[in-house]
């Protein structure tokens, strides 16, 4: 390596700086996607549409729809089943969304738990 730092014919700060630059403009655009993300909605059914559930892009259920027609007092379990594969699969979605969006900001990087 050459006195100074300099790699390449490039002075090792001004690579620094362009790196920090970049670096929190995609923070910026991570904040910005991430507050998107988390005024989505996503829903899912169970139970040929039993049992619809909706949750947010920060994972909370907001609503749970049940049909009277699936409530039997002598199979309760089954009901709970429903709910949670509702609840499950509302929450998958609203996963995979945001690891879709995440992955087009990033273009693909593994950031492992920065995200």
């Amino acid at each position: 390596m050459a006195k100074g730092g300099f790699r390449g014919g490039m002075p090792m700060g001004g690579m620094n700086m362009n790196m920090i630059k970049q670096a929190q403009k995609m923070q910026q655009e991570m904040l910005k996607m991430q507050e998107e993300m988390e005024s989505k909605e996503y829903e899912a059914t169970a139970g040929g549409g039993m049992i619809t559930a909706a949750v947010n892009g920060k994972h909370e259920l907001l609503r749970l729809t049940i049909d009277p027609e699936a409530v039997d007092p002598e199979d309760v379990e089954m009901l709970q089943d429903m709910v949670i594969a509702a609840v499950n699969e509302a929450t998958r979605k609203a996963q995979a969304d945001s690891a879709a969006t995440m992955g087009k900001l990033t273009g693909g990087l593994n950031l492992g738990g920065l995200l």
